[in-house]
């Protein structure tokens, strides 16, 4: 009995997201005919969808997307260790936050377009100028929550901690890292959306392979449905990065599950 009131909201929203998802599939394949927008600006459904099939066979789709992959899961795991660490550093020590809180504000306000050139100029058209893109990109976000989550620690709870003679490892373990565990997964939700635009940002500057530069292929030949199909899979890739981190999230967070089973 205390099932249904909890699965009802679910299956309603899920019934309302696949009939949104219909509707727009409609719209997207007989839409723009019928507002007369030629198929070389928005092409229907069905052109991307024999697109999507010449790529596989013929343009390597699988390749592309496999390295686009691969560079998306290296940049966000190690943004988000290098943010946690460095969130944690700064939380715990006001003296570090102080020395380097300037010039992670500079590092952040700095466009992140601007470094792929530069990385690319240093490493060549290699992988690592698309991973340190998206390091850059994930760190801030997973940094900031972190730092925001430890500043916020109820002090009782540490003078008390204290108070038992409880050593600084221990009030870490036993309080800060688990009280900043919510809003480090907040952060790393943005991050893995954030990580696919670090590595498109640096495929389209300066990659021979990759999503991105198959984007950047099918513009250079006026290929609208390819352009299309890029669009289509990188979604999907920084879908299922972020659904990884949910998933994740609810296994390591389960005690805050909600009434409606939502974290």
């Amino acid at each position: 009995m205390n099932g249904a009131p909890r699965s009802s909201p679910a299956r309603r929203g899920a019934a309302a997201s696949l009939v949104l998802l219909v509707v727009f599939l409609t719209a997207w394949q007989w839409g723009p005919g019928l507002l007369g927008v030629p198929s070389f600006i928005v092409p229907p459904l069905s052109m991307v969808g024999v697109e999507f099939v010449h790529a596989w066979q013929f343009d390597h789709l699988l390749l592309h997307t496999g390295v686009t992959i691969a560079e998306v899961l290296a940049g966000f795991v190690l943004g988000s260790l290098l943010g946690a660490f460095i969130g944690y550093l700064l939380g715990m020590s006001p003296t570090a936050e102080l020395a380097l809180s300037p010039y992670i504000l500079a590092l952040q306000i700095a466009p992140k377009v601007a470094f792929a050139p530069l990385f690319i100029l240093w490493m060549g058209f290699t992988v690592y100028p698309k991973i340190l893109v998206a390091i850059l990109i994930v760190f801030f976000p997973v940094m900031v929550n972190v730092l925001t989550a430890v500043r916020t620690v109820d002090p009782d709870l540490i003078n008390l901690a204290r108070a038992f003679k409880a050593t600084r490892a221990q009030i870490f373990w036993k309080i800060e890292f688990p009280t900043s565990m919510p809003p480090m997964f907040a952060g790393l939700r943005i991050g893995a959306t954030l990580a696919v635009v670090g590595v498109v940002v640096g495929e389209l500057v300066g990659g021979n392979v990759g999503l991105g530069y198959l984007l950047t292929f099918g513009e250079g030949q006026a290929n609208t449905p390819l352009v299309f199909v890029s669009i289509v899979m990188l979604t999907v890739v920084g879908g299922i990065a972020y659904f990884a981190v949910i998933l994740v999230e609810r296994r390591v967070l389960h005690y805050l599950r909600t009434v409606d089973g939502n974290i």
